[in-house]
């Protein structure tokens, strides 16, 4: 992406950094000069300082004193242990929403199901807008579960699962067909109110997604 000068500066710089980490143009591991970085993007250092704050936040930056920041190394055992924990932070999700969801939330979140659905359909899947439309799904359940913790928690985690998920696309195309089954069964389980099944449906799902993401960073 090109970078253009926002309304709010850091966020912008963070957000651009963010996709350049994701999509490998940073690579695992690199230094991020905070001095070479504003002057490339004609900022300031204290907005590219604030903005590798925000990136540590996500799991995309490791700040270290008086070395600096670079981006976060990512290999299978990292990814595992990302995936693990994001797994948790769905499964309470899931257990909160089979609580919590009312009638008039249900259209709201079938239809973010239904464009996961939609996406893996295509001909030519694009990974990239499956894994988004996924996120389409957890952001509205986060809506109806309205746990402001466990929003910003599952959102800080949201840029470094989907850098897994793009340094792993190829894999992560074999299984799409486990993909559709999930987000056909997941809404079966939440509207019937059964917490365990809706749990046991993401565990599984988050395995099989998690060895994906291994083999393809082995």
């Amino acid at each position: 992406m090109d970078f253009q000068v926002p309304n709010t500066l850091a966020e912008q710089i963070a957000n651009y950094l963010a996709e350049r980490i994701m999509t490998g143009q940073i690579r695992p591991g690199e230094r991020i000069q905070e001095a070479t970085l504003a002057n490339e993007l004609k900022v300031s250092r204290a907005s590219v300082k604030e903005a590798l704050y925000t990136l540590e936040r996500w799991h995309l930056v490791e700040i270290t004193p008086r070395k600096g920041a670079s981006a976060t190394k990512l290999n299978a055992d990292y990814a595992s242990e990302l995936y693990d924990v994001y797994m948790h932070l769905l499964m309470m999700l899931a257990a909160r929403l089979c609580e919590r969801w009312q009638e008039t939330d249900k259209p709201m979140m079938l239809d973010a199901v239904a464009q996961v659905v939609d996406q893996v359909k295509q001909p030519a899947t694009d990974i990239t807008a499956v894994v988004e439309a996924s996120f389409g799904v957890m952001e509205a359940c986060c809506k109806v579960v309205d746990n402001p913790y466990l929003t910003e928690a599952l959102s800080n985690f949201k840029p470094a699962v989907s850098r897994a998920y793009y340094l792993s696309a190829e894999r992560y195309r074999q299984g799409l067909a486990q993909t559709s089954q999930f987000f056909s069964e997941l809404p079966q389980a939440v509207l019937a109110r059964d917490a365990d099944k809706a749990q046991a449906l993401i565990r599984g799902f988050a395995e099989h997604q998690k060895q994906l993401i291994r083999q393809a960073l082995s």
